[in-house]
């Protein structure tokens, strides 16, 4: 058992500090408004993802079995979501574009992003069956998965954080800084390629 915890916790970490439209966003905002504007957003993707699992382990999955054009239908809102951060990261960090009255993303928002993100849609559908056994109740089950992932989300979320922050603070030239938000948003915009395939 001990084997199989630390076995969730390493993939639910290396998850969690992957990058992935979480991280890039994290990076981003901290970059942008600093560390403490981006708690709600931190807080929103490790309170949101792991209620993602405890629905996808309890059986929402099967929703998508019976209406399969719902599936479809999230992956192009999450594709459209990730396009209109990328592009607001662009349009705030151009010189023209006058003094930023953008604010950082939210709790909800980032909650219901977990919905449309392709990379929480990945590790969701795999860490279930992975982790879980079929003939018992998959409640506990779950319930230490979304576990592993509040223990480890929110800390590497931090982590993209902390980074985004140190970048504004090495790059003070607005020129290098918008090139940063640049890179940033088309790491951004590249993910939509997961979300697609």
């Amino acid at each position: 058992m001990s084997d199989r915890l630390a076995a969730l916790f390493l993939f639910a970490f290396v998850a969690a500090i992957s990058p992935g439209p979480n991280n890039l966003i994290s990076a981003s905002s901290g970059a942008r408004f600093g560390f403490l504007r981006t708690v709600p957003q931190m807080l929103g993707v490790a309170f949101g993802f792991p209620v993602m699992i405890l629905a996808m382990g309890l059986g929402l999955g099967g929703l998508f079995d019976l209406v399969p054009g719902l599936h479809t239908v999230l992956k192009l809102a999450g594709a459209a979501y990730l396009l209109y951060l990328a592009w607001s990261l662009i349009r705030a960090s151009a010189p023209s574009a006058g003094p930023d009255q953008s604010r950082p993303p939210g709790f909800l928002q980032s909650v219901a992003f977990q919905w449309v993100n392709p990379k929480a849609w990945t590790v969701a559908l795999s860490v279930i069956p992975a982790f879980t056994h079929s003939g018992t109740d998959m409640l506990p089950q779950v319930l230490v998965i979304a576990a592993a992932f509040v223990v480890t989300t929110l800390p590497s979320l931090a982590i993209w954080a902390i980074f985004g922050v140190a970048m504004s603070r090495v790059l003070q030239d607005d020129l290098q800084r918008q090139r940063l938000n640049v890179i940033l948003a088309t790491l951004v915009a590249a993910s939509v390629v997961l979300l697609l395939l």
